[in-house]
């Protein structure tokens, strides 16, 4: 993946199976009417071998740094054209605002640049802070999915960064 530049006394590295329960936890409270993943999925996502990170707060626990962010990408393609998507990125809300998303979401860009990928994501269109936080990033939106989000039925939008 390369050196991740992390926000002040934030680590990113590896997302472990160890943390699957900390980021069920983390996605009840961040999208609680959009079905949000349990710990089996994020422990299915990372035996895939998708590309999972996190963020760390080194002012945790006696067990360890505590978990305050998480991102994950999949390459759906393979040469010669290569593309990936952002499953998921998420932070605790008493750590947003601090860049973790940013740092996250750049580590994602970094894998899929060292794969030439072209990279999408979908995103509610009513997030005003992650649109934002892609389009800074070189996302720009390609579509529209009516009802995306479920049960909720938000709309999403679809955006793609071309490779880098």
């Amino acid at each position: 993946m390369g050196e991740v530049t992390a926000p002040p006394g934030i680590v990113i590295d590896a997302l472990r199976e160890s943390d699957a329960p900390r980021c069920a936890v983390l996605e009840r409270l961040l999208f609680p009417g959009d079905d949000p993943w349990s710990a089996a999925a994020f422990r299915d996502e990372l035996r895939a071998g998708h590309v999972y990170l996190a963020a760390r707060s080194p002012g945790g626990t006696a067990a360890g740094p505590l978990l305050v962010g998480y991102g994950g990408l999949a390459f759906l393609a393979e040469p010669p054209h290569v593309e990936a998507e952002v499953h998921t990125i998420g932070v605790d809300p008493a750590f947003q605002g601090r860049g973790i998303g940013r740092a996250l979401l750049r580590g994602l860009l970094a894998a899929a640049d060292a794969r030439h990928a072209t990279v999408f994501l979908e995103v509610r269109t009513d997030n005003e802070a992650a649109r934002a936080l892609y389009a800074s990033e070189g996302f720009a939106v390609v579509g529209l999915r009516r009802r995306y989000y479920q049960p909720s039925g938000a709309d999403a939008h679809t955006m793609r960064r071309e490779p880098r």
